[in-house]
């Protein structure tokens, strides 16, 4: 493993005991609202506290960029921290959230880990390494038609003036699937995509932190990642669509470039 890599391994897992002992006592854990139904709680703020302590202990002259606490430091090297993802899900004891640790070299990312403390799944890859869970290598699905696909998808529910355009294109890629997943947490998605749970995913608005590890994780697992139009601005864009590569080709043709904030459906059939 890289030794870069084993850092955030060992940060990630750091985080996910405190998230696991947060669960356990969720009636103890204070909420605060960021935004309209943007939620943080005291353990989002714990975890990420361990994730950057032990970050910076190790690499003390590395940048950092952080959901909770936002950008920090300037260097080549900057490490993109979600320390819940999924917090809605956490606050309802709802089953479904992670830890995504991702480095950065120059604006690339190199290192990804998405944690799943529950399971004790950890999702870790090195660009040019390949993928691994709990050490063992991944890869994509080999669905071909997107008519046999399991996806996932995200809800623009802070952005309601997307919702009416988002549910067009839902209900364009519904028609042509075997079926689609919503599950409230963007990292575990696309870790579910590299292991072959998922045969796709695709989300709009997003932040780095949501897409830097996973979507990594899914290339080195042999899929393909990026925005709707196809090219590779998904961190710069927030737009993700990730699957293996046929399914993929097929998702594009649904899900037409995003103008002016609101997204568009081509005519596939």
């Amino acid at each position: 493993m890289h030794p870069m890599l084993n850092i955030a391994v060992r940060a990630a897992r750091r985080a996910g005991t405190i998230i696991v002992r947060g669960q356990a006592r969720l009636y103890e854990v204070k909420v605060s609202k960021k935004g309209p139904q943007d939620y943080v709680t005291q353990v989002d703020k714990d975890a990420e506290a361990a994730i950057i302590d032990t970050l910076r202990t190790a690499y003390p002259d590395h940048a950092v960029l952080a959901e909770e606490s936002g950008g920090s430091g300037e260097s080549d090297y900057e490490w993109i921290i979600d320390p819940l993802d999924g917090t809605l899900n956490f606050m309802h004891g709802y089953p479904q959230y992670a830890v995504s640790i991702a480095l950065a070299v120059k604006g690339r990312v190199e290192q990804g880990v998405v944690y799943d403390p529950l399971r004790d799944e950890l999702f870790t890859a090195t660009r040019g390494a390949g993928a691994q869970l709990n050490g063992h290598r991944l890869r994509v699905s080999r669905t071909p038609h997107l008519e046999d696909a399991l996806l996932a998808t995200g809800f623009p529910v802070r952005r309601k003036a997307e919702v009416k355009p988002f549910v067009a294109s839902f209900g364009a890629v519904l028609e042509r699937c075997a079926d689609v997943r919503r599950a409230g947490a963007a990292a575990l998605d696309l870790a579910h995509v590299a292991c072959g749970r998922l045969d796709g995913y695709w989300e709009f608005g997003l932040k780095p932190w949501d897409i830097a590890a996973g979507g990594l994780i899914v290339q080195e697992a042999g899929g393909l990642i990026g925005d709707a139009d196809g090219s590779e601005n998904h961190l710069e864009r927030g737009d993700i669509v990730a699957a293996n590569p046929k399914i993929f080709r097929q998702l594009l043709v649904i899900l037409a470039r995003r103008e002016g904030g609101r997204s568009a459906v081509v005519d596939a059939r």
